[in-house]
């Protein structure tokens, strides 16, 4: 019988396929190895699959669609309750089978290469930074062995560390004194490609008008601007900016029942990279709110006082979330939507 839906669980060599009819009777169940994935489906007559958003999906989404298939990727979290018995690989094939035939589904949208690359960027990026910060922790922790104290930060560490070094050679033993040297080079050397991961990001906001147009919000960069566009990718695919700010994971989470709506602490779901951003971003501006007078400080410094600086912070970047929803999905002129929420001057830094 011919199949019209199928259910795929990826994984990195052998792959799990599910496959129903239109009446939904089971009608294909068999594993596939990696190099046997295309040319199964290019003699399969071309129907429904549906993947989960995980690691190579939205590459497999774009390799079946290229042979004429309907591909739809879904959140992991959304497949789960579809899963019956215990989780195998052959359960979760079917999970996944049943799960994008609902006609409630939320799909994700399938990402281009480019949009992957620009990603990578920032992944990378943000690496290099873990890495810095775990190397200037382990330097300081070292030195105070020594009775040798540096300031926080890779600004105070880099641009102290060579004279304290000078001043201390002589009361630290040679093979302390070469260790720290290899560790400051270490740490030139990673300053060196985070400057060069800055110009890659610099180069793509300037590249890309519609990242520039979110730049034009307070508290936004380059860094934030790029991350966005990539990450979102399509804004249409959310109905208001709230859905968009909740899908980031900077809304409640609701425990409610029986008509009394009860709010709990904010979700933290979805990409914890952009959320982080547009946090950062909201507390750079709050530097600066206490003395402006505009409509948007006076909210701030009001939402400050009664719930605090961190529930400020996420107000905050909620806000911003939608207000660079709407300007991917509008055509109007960003100056207009954007006057309403300006603080002047801008805050630094932006990220």
């Amino acid at each position: 019988m011919k199949v019209t839906t199928i259910g795929i669980d990826l994984a990195k060599s052998v792959f799990q396929i599910h496959g129903i009819d239109e009446r939904g009777n089971v009608v294909l169940r068999r594993q596939l190895r990696r190099a046997q994935m295309v040319l199964f489906f290019s003699k399969l007559e071309t129907c429904l699959i549906g993947l989960e958003a995980c690691g190579s999906s939205h590459y497999w989404a774009r390799k079946l669609a290229a042979l004429g298939h309907t591909v739809r990727l879904m959140a992991p979290q959304f497949v789960k309750p579809y899963r019956k018995n215990d989780k195998n690989d052959g359960n979760d094939a079917a999970a996944v089978c049943e799960a994008v035939g609902r006609p409630s589904m939320r799909f994700v949208p399938v990402k281009s290469p480019e949009q992957q690359a620009e990603l990578s960027v920032h992944r990378v990026r943000h690496r290099l930074m873990r890495q810095r910060t775990a190397l200037i922790n382990q330097l300081r922790g070292l030195l105070a062995e020594y009775g040798l104290v540096l300031a926080q930060g890779a600004t105070h560490v880099r641009s102290q560390l060579p004279a304290l070094l000078e001043n201390s050679s002589d009361s630290l033993p040679p093979l302390a004194l070469e260790l720290f040297q290899d560790l400051y080079e270490e740490l030139c050397q990673l300053e060196q490609r985070l400057a060069d991961y800055d110009r890659r990001v610099e180069r793509l906001y300037r590249g890309n008008p519609l990242c520039q147009k979110l730049g034009e919000l307070d508290g936004i960069g380059a860094l934030t601007a790029t991350a966005f566009v990539a990450t979102v990718a399509h804004a249409a695919q959310f109905k208001n900016g709230r859905q968009c700010a909740a899908w980031l994971g900077l809304t409640p989470k609701q425990d409610s029942s029986g008509g009394k709506t009860r709010l709990l602490g904010i979700s933290k779901r979805g990409d914890v990279y952009l959320r982080t951003l547009l946090v950062h971003g909201a507390r750079s501006i709050m530097r600066h709110t206490p003395k402006r007078d505009d409509p948007k400080s006076r909210w701030v410094e009001q939402l400050r006082k009664r719930r605090g600086e961190n529930i400020a912070a996420v107000a905050l970047a909620a806000k911003h979330a939608r207000i660079l929803w709407a300007l991917m999905v509008r055509s109007e002129p960003s100056a207009q939507l954007i006057a309403a929420h300006r603080i002047e001057p801008p805050a630094q830094p932006n990220l």
